[in-house]
Order: structure tokens, then sequence, then C-alpha cells
């Protein structure tokens, strides 16, 4: 009897292990299947963001078209003076580009943030260009960006009749002249001449009393008889015109320039005929460069995401500088996380918990975007660092982050291919989009481009080049060239102050 019992419970025991067993299988494969359904799950909330991404960030080559005919026909309302223009075409009043023959000894001041250089230049003429050139960059201190516009003059002042102090014998000024700068001011101007304009507003952090309103040549001019520096300010541009005449005295092919830098600008030459706002005398050369301010264009064709939307509601600006939000190093990382935020919401893309840090605006900038793209390892081993600098996340998939490189990828084509778009609106502007309807040969044309977008980020300036000549069409861009002009504001201001000097006509 006792044995008999002793048998059954081992039974029931058996069993109920046997049972145990089937349920826990069971319940691991139940807990598999939504784990594997909440996985599927996962994907394809990614999928449905990335595709409406996908979506509204697409630029076909007929919407870039519309784009360019848009901007073209802002530029001709601001070229009419039209205050409802989104562009400004500003007039630059230089209407004299180099031409290589310069010589003299010639300096620049390039203000245009928290640091400005002096730069002086030895110009041999044709057959030596450029004899010599030295620079030095100077910090400003931050009470004098909130002070006032004597203090900061001065400052600047005492610091160019330091440098000038260091001259030495190889460069030469004719006995008897007056030393002559260049000033590239990178502020909202409204010129007059080709040498006074007044501030409209300071921007970039400066906060300066007494300037608005004021001529800044005649402020920098005060501060430098102050420090008892005999210098005639000759020519007074911003950094695009600089750029545009750098350009120039490199190659005389060279007809616009454009900025892809944190910001973005192109200023170019018009015929002084095509500009009906312009009310003096025509000029010698029958040109004038314009700066056409383009950061500022907007208009229904621009792809704008809801992304973008949100960005610029919660910008400084609302509603102004849009097609810059798009297309410019300040603001392309800034959108793509966004993107991953909305990934990080709604598709759980870096797990359960919304990376803290992936909350907080700007915090992934450019330059670490442009890392992560051009990242072409295996494993995309840069990119994952990246996101744990960036994000917080120490562990990424490999999956994660081919999800990341491809945002960086939407994002930065969209931006290069409006910033052709841009570009081909110019051509358009001055009839070199195609080739002459008579059979004639189409002029070379060069495009000088300048900023550290461009200059640092391949795979953007690879797109605007092959986007711009997607656009032009094989036998007109044969013709075109996009070329790096590394720098050329501030020795395009000592070039300009040379086209314009007060001794030209004696030269």
């Amino acid at each position: 009897m006792g044995k008999a019992a002793a048998v059954g419970t081992a039974v029931v025991v058996c069993a109920a292990v046997g049972v145990a067993v089937v349920v826990a299988r069971r319940r691991r494969r139940r807990e598999a299947e939504l784990q594997g359904s909440a996985e599927a799950d996962r994907k394809r909330r990614a999928a449905a963001v990335i595709e409406e991404v996908e979506r509204s960030l697409s630029t076909p080559t007929a919407l870039l078209r519309s784009i360019a005919d848009a901007m073209v026909s802002e530029m001709e309302r601001g070229l009419r003076g039209d205050i409802h223009s989104q562009l400004k075409m500003l007039i630059s009043y230089v209407d004299n580009l180099p031409t290589g023959d310069e010589h003299g000894l010639y300096y620049a001041l390039d203000l245009g943030g928290t640091n400005f250089r002096v730069l002086r230049v030895q110009l041999g003429g044709r057959e030596k260009r450029v004899v010599k050139q030295q620079y030095e960059e100077v910090s400003i201190p931050p009470h004098l960006m909130v002070g006032s516009s004597m203090e900061l003059f001065d400052f600047i002042a005492a610091a160019l009749a330091k440098f000038v102090d260091t001259e030495a014998e190889d460069f030469h000024l004719p006995e008897g002249r007056q030393r002559e700068l260049g000033f590239t001011f990178s502020f909202p101007v409204n010129q007059i001449s080709i040498s006074s304009g007044t501030l409209i507003k300071w921007t970039k952090g400066f906060s300066v009393n007494g300037t608005v309103g004021a001529d800044v040549v005649s402020e920098l001019s005060k501060a430098m008889e102050r420090q008892g520096l005999d210098m005639k300010v000759t020519a007074l541009v911003n950094d695009t015109v600089g750029t545009l005449a750098g350009g120039r005295y490199m190659d005389n092919d060279v007809v616009a320039a454009v900025i892809l830098g944190t910001g973005t600008n192109a200023a170019y030459v018009e015929h002084a005929n095509a500009i009906p706002k312009w009310t003096g005398l025509l000029p010698k050369s029958g040109n004038m460069v314009i700066n056409t301010e383009w950061g500022s264009f907007k208009s229904d064709k621009l792809p704008l995401s809801e992304y973008d939307k949100a960005m610029d509601f919660e910008s400084l600006n609302p509603g102004e500088q849009i097609y810059e939000k798009m297309i410019s190093g300040m603001y392309l990382g800034e959108i793509v996380r966004r993107i991953l935020l909305k990934l990080a919401h709604d598709a759980s893309l870096f797990g359960d918990v919304v990376p803290s840090k992936l909350e907080q605006p700007f915090v992934l900038r450019t330059p670490d975007m442009s890392a992560m793209h051009h990242d072409s390892s295996h494993d995309l081993k840069i990119l994952g660092a990246k996101l744990k600098d960036i994000v917080g996340v120490a562990d990424t998939s490999l999956e994660v982050r081919y999800i990341t490189r491809h945002i960086c990828d939407l994002v930065a084509e969209r931006g290069a291919r409006l910033a052709a778009a841009g570009i081909y609106s110019i051509l358009k502007k001055i009839g070199r989009d195609k080739v002459p309807s008579n059979g004639s040969k189409m002029p070379r044309t060069v495009i000088a481009l300048d900023g550290g977008l461009y200059e640092h980020y391949k795979k953007f300036s690879s797109c605007v080049e092959t986007t711009l000549t997607d656009l032009l069409g094989e036998e007109a861009s044969s013709s075109v060239v996009a070329k790096l002009a590394n720098d050329g504001s501030g020795i395009g201001a000592a070039l300009l102050a040379a086209s314009h000097s007060q001794y030209a006509d004696v030269d």
C-alpha cells in the first residue's frame, strides 16, 4: 500500500513537472512571439516615419526648376525696388572688379563675428600677382560686444595700428601716399556708396550702443584718427562681395560668388541697365555687383517639412531666412536631430526611453552630421561613437546606425539640391543657363564658392555640383565651373581697395 502510494505520488510529481515544463515553454514561445511582434511593430513604425521624411524632403528636378523660376522672379522684383520682394538685391556700389593689373600695398579689415582679421597684401600686377600677404586674427573681448561704439572701434583701430607697425621693408608704400583699406563688414548695412554705409542692426551676439544708424566707415575712420593712423577706407563690402572680388582676381571668368557655411548668401555681376532701381549715372564698366541676400528667400514651392516648420517656429527669427534654414550649416544638423527625435518617440529607435540629450536643440551640429554621413566603415563605428557622444546611447545596433546615416543623407541631399537651384537661378538671370540659340559658343562661366559647409562636407558639395550639372544639361554644364575660393573675402576686400583706390587714375 505504501509502495503503491509512493509510485502514485511520483507519477503525479512527474506529471506536474511535465505540465510545468510545457507551460514554461508555451510562455517563452508566447513571450518570443510578443517580442517578435513588438519588434516588427517598431520596425513598421520606423519605416512609416522614414517614408514620410523621404516624401517631405524630396526635391525632384522639376521642383528645383520651379524654385529657380520663383527665385528669378524675386530677384527681378528686388532689382525694381519692390519692398515686398523676398530678396533685397542690395546694390554694392562695386562696379570695378579686380583685373589682375593692381599693384601696391593694401590693407583689409574683416569684421563679421567674435574675431576680426587684419590683413596686408603686396600686389605685383599681372605678372607677379600677390607678391606677399600677412594677416593676424584678433578676439574681441565680450564686454566690447555690448559696450559703446567708440570703445569697439577704438579697440579695432588700435589692433590695426599695431599691425601696421609690424610692416616689414618688403612691403612698399609709394612716397607721399596714404595707406588704403578694404573693410569687410558682415552685418546688415544700408550702403550709400562704395565707401560708406549705415548699420541697420547688430547680429551675431553684438549689441553695441551708438552704432545703429551711423556710418560704420566714419566710425572706423574717426577711431583710426584717434590712434594717429593715417589710413583711408576706400571700399566697404560684405563677405560675399569680397569673395566675388577674390574669385575674379584669380579667374577672370568668375561671374558670381556663393557662401555655403554657417549661413548662406550669393553675389553676382549684373548689367547696370538691368537694375531699374539704380538712379545714378551708369558706371563706366556697365556692370554692378549685386548682393542678393538670398538667405531670406521663401516660396510655397520650397519643400518645407514638419521639422523645418517647428524649427523655424522656435527660432529667434520665425518666418525669416527660410531658404538659409534649409541649406546652411547652422541648421542641417538640427534638422537631423529633430527627425531622430521623432523616430525615438514614435518608433523607439534608441530603446524604450527617449535619450534626454536628444531633446536638446542644436546638440547635433552639422560637423557631427558630416562625420556620421561620411562613415564608410563596415560597422559604421565612427557613427556609433558620435551617437554615444551626442545622444548618450552607449550601444546602438547596426540597423540604428544605418537609419541615422540615411537621415543624414536625406537632409544633406535636400540642402545641396536647393543650393544648386539657387545657383541655377543666378545663371538664368544673367543668361548663362543654356547654350546661345545663335549657335555661338557658350562663354566659360565660373562660380566662386566659399564656406566651411561647401569646403569640408564633401558629400554636400559633390551633390551641389552634380545637381547643377543636371539642371543645366550636359552641353551648357560643360562651360560652367564651380570653384572653391577659400578665404576669398579677406583678400577680396584688399583687392577692392585697390580697384577703387583714390590713386587709380594716377596709376
